[in-house]
């Protein structure tokens, strides 16, 4: 059955070896998200990889060798020297997470904290909560990766959430 895994790749190659590999026959993904950029003459919203360095592709463990001729791979997420597949659950909520449209953006690996889950029309964002100073975030975190992303979230829908979940 196939899985994903995560294909460490060049820095900037990320649209390229995600490309190539769409083209090889593998599914990809390449989660992204936009940000100003402020220069002194100018400022322009880029498209920047959520995860730099990382595609993942959709595939058996045995064809994952298939994708290190690619240019620009360097090579799949392993431990012991074998593929380590990526947990299938949290690239879906990644997945859900962008289909949201709410404010995402690249996020330290988050070891402990209150767990919360949050119910949206594209599915379910299930992470750590982030308390700010102006507003609050859930952080996912992809294990294979240690590293995470923050979803921006209005206060009052954790709380929506929560007293929801009390009346059932």
């Amino acid at each position: 059955m196939p899985q994903w895994f995560a294909l460490r790749v060049k820095s900037r190659f990320e649209k390229a070896v995600a490309e190539a590999a769409r083209l090889k026959g593998f599914e990809d993904f390449l989660p992204v998200y936009k940000t100003r950029h402020e220069w002194s003459d100018r400022s322009k919203v880029l498209e920047l990889p959520l995860f730099p360095g990382y595609v993942f592709c959709r595939l058996e463990a045995e064809e994952c060798f298939r994708l290190l001729t690619i240019p620009g791979v360097m090579h799949v997420v392993s431990m012991c020297k074998s593929p380590v597949p990526v947990d299938e659950s949290e690239i879906a909520a990644v997945q859900s997470a962008l289909r949201s449209r709410m404010p995402l953006e690249p996020w330290p690996f988050v070891e402990a904290g209150k767990r919360v889950r949050l119910r949206v029309e594209q599915g379910s964002l299930e992470g750590f909560l982030i308390q700010g100073e102006d507003e609050q975030r859930i952080a996912m975190n992809l294990s294979a990766l240690k590293k995470a992303v923050a979803v921006g979230i209005e206060p009052q829908w954790i709380q929506a959430e929560a007293s929801s979940a009390a009346g059932i």
